[in-house]
């Protein structure tokens, strides 16, 4: 009986064993190709496509040349096996950084695109209705201006670009500059005539050249070309600030995906990914330390841009929500559409200082001779003799129909429906939607690697790869991303960044502090801006956050327009019908005239006006119907 007992043990046990030979390997945890052949390192092998199927043997054996992989006991792999492995974990890794990548680097391109396009259509539309002033005010110099014109807002647009080498000065002179001949030909001296095409050499062209190097000595146009440049760097700076952030960002985007990995990157790569195939062990995975340690030792220099981007994604959050905020003082649409009243102002300034520029002129380049007629000469303008007409009534006709208070209906009246207003709220809905969407991204760079570990490449199980040996834990330290922490990387040696990632981070740092110190928003001004920032966010909120003159709200006032001059820039000269000609003119004396100085600020007083004032002028609104009667 106890025979019997012994018997049955024993096959017990003998069961037992052969259990767990059959249905362990099925785990694929503990299986070793000491004792099987390499067949699921074959399939693994030709199922990921990692190389030439030929290249695996059938049967665990020796390689003295293996360099990773290095294991005492037989092994699935060969050197060959290894650079194939390298390749393949390479192209594994970048692709996989892509992947996560797409979804920033498509929302930067999508706005930088949409942005551009908005800041296209705002510009078009402002350059055709300032051309229409020359058509309206000044026929004569309708023609030969509107390339001038397109010229100055080809340069605007490029400026808001964020095109290095665009200049907003320099557009803004050169569009003076070619404006004085014409102004002083026709507007100031129509005795002259109109030049027509002639040679480089000829007496006209010599002296338009004379005037035009001589402009900024003779100061024609007095401050508004000046005016114009403030106005429309202050209020411009921020689009153009979010045209170059976003097209860096671009660029360090695809920096980051173009990086190369270094073959000690690719080293730590296999050792985590592909070593433990050459143990016959395909399903395990690597443990979430080992993953860690060694995509930061990869991505040191990835994750060495997490500070200055980080610096970018909140000045990017900054400028979009000023954009979307922006008052009308500020307002990038009411100061494009103010280049009309500075190039108004300045050739009312010509002409009411006309004798003064002509005598200057005439000292500089010296006298001009009536030349030939164009065909496209006005002949209600130029047949009169400078004399026969006073600049300080060619000025007073002029001035007279858009000196009057316009109302915030009046305002709006000139610009087309569907036109302004539709891109104005939609420059506003846009950077509403980007200063959101781009705040998921202020730690894209710095979590990289831990985001490639969460993924299918570390799942936590009961046992793990430690790079060696199959382990319930990863015993190794899990070090930092900087380079100082990663000199004492377990894992692998890291040296030194990847110079077009180091080239990336110090365009980055350049550009975030240069456009802080271009915006006022340096450190040593922050807390005053942010307090200055905090005050208007409550009075918008005061007023309504989607409320503008495009929805219909009254609240701008006519003290936020073109403080240049004194009037609502949006209003100025838009609906006035063109000037009578000089011959239908009546001269005026000069003193009567007031220069635009002094109307600026009887302008600027008249919200400031005593109530009986008020109350007087309420009684002659009232009692002028009954003296009519």
């Amino acid at each position: 009986m106890f025979r019997a007992a012994s018997q049955t043990v024993d096959l017990f046990w003998l069961i037992l064993f052969f259990s767990f030979l059959v249905f362990l390997p099925e785990s694929g945890c503990i299986r070793s190709a000491d004792v099987d052949s390499c067949h699921e390192v074959k399939t693994a092998y030709m199922m990921r496509q990692i190389g030439p199927v030929e290249l695996v043997p059938d049967r665990p054996g020796t390689d003295e040349s293996l360099r990773v992989c290095l294991h005492p006991g037989p092994s699935c792999c060969t050197s060959k096996m290894e650079d194939s492995y390298m390749a393949a974990v390479r192209s594994e890794t970048q692709q996989k950084m892509r992947s996560y990548s797409f979804e920033l680097k498509y929302l930067i391109a999508g706005h930088t695109k949409a942005y551009q396009e908005t800041f296209e259509s705002l510009v078009s539309f402002t350059s055709n209705l300032t051309g229409t002033l020359f058509d309206s005010a000044y026929s004569a110099l309708a023609s030969d201006c509107r390339p001038l014109v397109l010229q100055l807002f080809s340069g605007i647009e490029r400026h808001l670009s964020g095109d290095s080498n665009s200049s907003l000065d320099h557009s803004v002179r050169c569009f003076y500059n070619d404006l004085f001949p014409l102004v002083y030909r026709r507007l100031l001296n129509p005795g002259i005539g109109h030049t027509s095409p002639q040679s480089s050499s000829s007496p006209s062209t010599n002296h338009d050249d004379c005037l035009r190097m001589t402009r900024q000595d003779v100061s024609p146009f007095g401050p508004h070309p000046r005016l114009l440049v403030s106005s429309l760097s202050r209020a411009l700076r921020a689009g153009r600030a979010l045209s170059r952030l976003l097209r860096l960002a671009g660029e360090v985007v695809n920096a980051t995906e173009k990086a190369t990995l270094s073959r000690e990157c690719g080293r730590g790569l296999v050792r985590m990914q592909y070593c433990s195939h050459c143990r016959g062990l395909t399903l395990i995975r690597p443990c979430t330390g080992l993953c860690v340690n060694v995509m930061r030792g990869c991505l040191m220099g990835v994750s060495e841009l997490g500070a200055p981007w980080g610096s970018l994604v909140v000045l990017l959050q900054r400028l979009a929500a000023t954009l979307a905020t922006s008052s009308n003082h500020n307002s990038m649409e009411l100061a494009l559409l103010a280049v009309r009243n500075y190039v108004n102002d300045a050739i009312l300034h010509a002409q009411l200082h006309g004798p003064r520029i002509t005598a200057t002129v005439e000292k500089v380049c010296g006298p001009q001779a009536a030349g030939p007629m164009t065909p496209s000469a006005n002949p209600t303008t130029t047949s009169q003799a400078p004399s026969s007409v006073s600049p300080a009534a060619s000025v007073t006709s002029q001035r007279s129909p858009v000196t009057s208070s316009p109302s915030a209906k009046s305002r709006r009246s000139f610009l087309p429906r569907g036109s302004r207003g539709d891109k104005s709220r939609s420059l506003k809905k846009l950077s509403r939607e980007f200063e959101g969407s781009i705040q998921r991204y202020q730690w894209f760079f710095s979590e990289l690697p831990e985001m490639l570990c969460e993924s299918e490449m570390a799942v936590e199980q009961h046992t793990c790869w430690s790079g060696q040996d199959v382990v319930e834990s990863y015993a190794g330290r899990v070090v930092g991303s900087t380079l100082k922490a990663q000199r004492e990387n377990p894992e692998m040696t890291v040296r030194n960044t990847d110079p077009v990632l180091k080239g990336a981070k110090l365009r980055l740092e350049q550009l975030t502090q240069e456009l802080l110190v271009e915006l006022d928003w340096a450190r040593k001004t922050r807390g005053k801006v942010e307090e200055e920032e905090g005050g208007s966010a409550q009075t918008e909120r005061g007023s309504g956050d989607d409320c503008d003159d495009e929805d219909g709200c009254e609240a701008s006032g006519d003290e936020t327009g073109d403080t240049s001059s004194g009037r609502s820039p949006a209003t100025k000269d838009m609906s006035s019908p063109p000037p009578p000609p000089p011959a239908a003119r009546r001269p005026v004396p000069p003193h009567r005239v007031s220069p635009p100085q002094v109307a600026v600020r009887s302008s600027a007083r008249t919200p400031s006006l005593r109530p009986l004032t008020l109350i007087a002028l309420l009684l002659l609104l009232l009692l002028s119907p009954w003296e009519h009667r």
